[in-house]
């Protein structure tokens, strides 16, 4: 592990590109490939091995023949988070620059991100972080400036809108402050799924400044196989619903009951969301697991619209008989007599 030399943090303007690395041989290279193309090349660039089983360690090394910047790092399989806290640890950089294996960074990247640290005109800068590219499985187009088609606002000032729905604000497309990094403790290793979320939650919380850059400096690849189910993204989701429920209980300092307003409805919606998309790809496990969380998170639901909620819940509560139900149209039926209700009691 690295000892860092003493640094102003205000004028340390070195940074570390990390990248963890898990059975991705197809994509490895091409990452890489895209952090040796900077223009502003980083002081340090780790990949951690987080207990491939591939080859992806080995194209690695042969990288690393003729550029002897890469250092492969090995760990036993932990998840994202942990192979990104370990990768932090061994480094020095004042900036984190996190890329994930199958995306990518435009030349421009690190040079563009920096520039918000080197100006020092933002008080407790905690992150700078970019529009991006969606592209597929092979780093082809297919939707420019992504975040320009979505709901969120950029950059984060309401912390409100950071808890009532997902951020968007991509580790591949962010540089982080070290100081601002480890001051709140690093990525939550429990978490493969929602880390990134948990994270500038808590930098946000915290009281560190945000600036967003609307352009596009990397690629976000989306493809089947990297949005999959699978019980650790399940757990994941649930531990980070609890962590804002623990961390945000209504109290004195808020005028409402955030956990009731903002937290429980992102929630149900997200896992009633899986339940239509299981029903859709025939997946009974995903159903089942979806009807599951959503019932751990119903109590917490406001009284307004919980009759509806806890019909829907037990008439959807089977997977066969959701279907059923959606066959028929009386879902159809139910959201209408929803929609009418609300607009009487208004």
């Amino acid at each position: 592990m690295n000892e860092r030399p003493h640094s102003d943090p205000e004028t340390d303007l070195s940074i570390v590109a990390i990248i963890p690395l898990y059975n991705g041989a197809e994509f490895i290279e091409r990452s890489i490939r895209t952090v040796l193309a900077q223009t502003r090349q980083p002081d340090e660039f780790f990949v951690v091995d987080d207990g491939s089983t591939d080859n992806g360690p080995d194209i690695v090394r042969s990288l690393m023949v003729d550029h002897p910047l890469i250092q492969l790092l090995s760990k036993e399989n932990g998840g994202q988070s942990s192979a990104r806290n370990f990768a932090v640890a061994h480094s020095k950089s004042a900036l984190i620059a996190l890329l994930d294996q199958d995306d990518g960074w435009y030349p421009d990247h690190l040079a563009e991100l920096v520039k918000p640290f080197a100006a020092g005109a933002h008080f407790r800068l905690g992150w700078v972080y970019s529009n991006l590219d969606e592209c597929d499985r092979f780093a082809r187009m297919r939707n420019r400036r992504i975040l320009r088609l979505m709901r969120q606002e950029h950059p984060k000032t309401q912390l409100s809108k950071c808890l009532a729905d997902d951020m968007f604000i991509l580790p591949s497309a962010s540089l982080i402050s070290r100081q601002a990094f480890e001051s709140v403790g690093g990525f939550d290793d429990r978490l493969s799924g929602y880390e990134d979320d948990d994270l500038f939650v808590r930098l946000f919380h915290a009281g560190y400044d945000n600036v967003f850059l609307d352009k596009a400096l990397s690629y976000w690849c989306i493809y089947p196989g990297s949005t999959s189910f699978s019980p650790r993204m399940a757990k994941s989701r649930m531990i980070y619903f609890e962590k804002l429920r623990e961390s945000f209980a209504y109290s004195e300092n808020w005028s409402y009951d955030p956990v009731a307003t903002l937290i429980a409805p992102r929630f149900f919606g997200l896992m009633r969301g899986e339940m239509y998309r299981a029903e859709q790809i025939q997946s009974p496990p995903l159903y089942e697991q979806s009807v599951r969380d959503a019932r751990l998170v119903l109590p917490y639901m406001p009284r307004r619209g919980g009759v509806f909620n806890n019909v829907w819940m037990t008439m959807m509560s089977s997977y066969r008989r959701a279907r059923f139900l959606r066959s028929i149209g009386i879902l159809t039926v139910l959201r209408t007599a929803r929609r009418i209700a609300g607009r009487i009691s208004r």
